[in-house]
């Protein structure tokens, strides 16, 4: 018999057993939402980014409000590629999303006639061009071999693009590339992967 009083719990005890037990489930999944928020955070900080396109230099790929993400870290730039560079030249500031066109020791020839673009004399089949390209104006280059450490890029869009032809920006050096872009994230409609 006095075991049996032994194991008996007051009705108190229960309820703040209950309560105890709330507090308890409480701490354990802020714990968790805390660590997925540290992670999360770690990830973007080293790893990668999320970044926010401004203009329509790259439509059809990308287009104004697209939330991209990035791979930073262990990323070399190769031609094809959706860069992000945080280089700011003439009336151009923040991040600005390309492609990569040509890497160090390429040479590039850029024909308005024909709306092509020839690296080390091979035209580029440019799917995921907007329209057909135009000069934007009489100051741009149009031949040039790419210089060590450098890349040379374009928007998708290429009429309403300010990228390497303009002698402003030119060959970027790749210290200025923030990573490669690898998908849209926002708005879900334009959900993807990059290519």
């Amino acid at each position: 018999m006095a075991d049996e009083k032994r194991h008996e719990v007051p009705a108190e005890e229960e309820k703040l057993s209950g309560a105890d037990a709330f507090k308890v489930d409480l701490y354990f999944w802020l714990q968790a939402l805390v660590a997925v928020v540290v992670g999360l955070i770690l990830v973007f900080t080293f790893v990668g980014r999320i970044i926010g396109v401004v203009g329509s230099s790259m439509v059809p790929t990308l287009h104004n409000g697209d939330m991209l993400i990035l791979q930073s870290i262990g990323y070399e730039p190769r031609q094809g590629d959706v860069v992000v560079l945080t280089k700011e030249f003439g009336s151009v500031e923040g991040p600005i999303v390309k492609r990569v066109i040509a890497t160090e020791g390429q040479t590039v020839h850029i024909d308005y006639a024909t709306s092509s673009v020839y690296v080390d004399g091979e035209r580029l089949d440019e799917p995921y061009i907007n329209e057909p390209m135009r000069s934007p104006g009489v100051n741009t280059i149009t031949d040039i071999t790419v210089p060590e450490g450098c890349i040379f890029v374009l928007g998708d869009n290429r009429n309403n693009s300010s990228d390497s032809r303009l002698p402003e920006l030119g060959a970027v050096d790749e210290r200025y590339v923030l990573g490669r872009v690898l998908f849209v994230i926002f708005p879900f409609q334009n959900f993807g992967v990059i290519r």
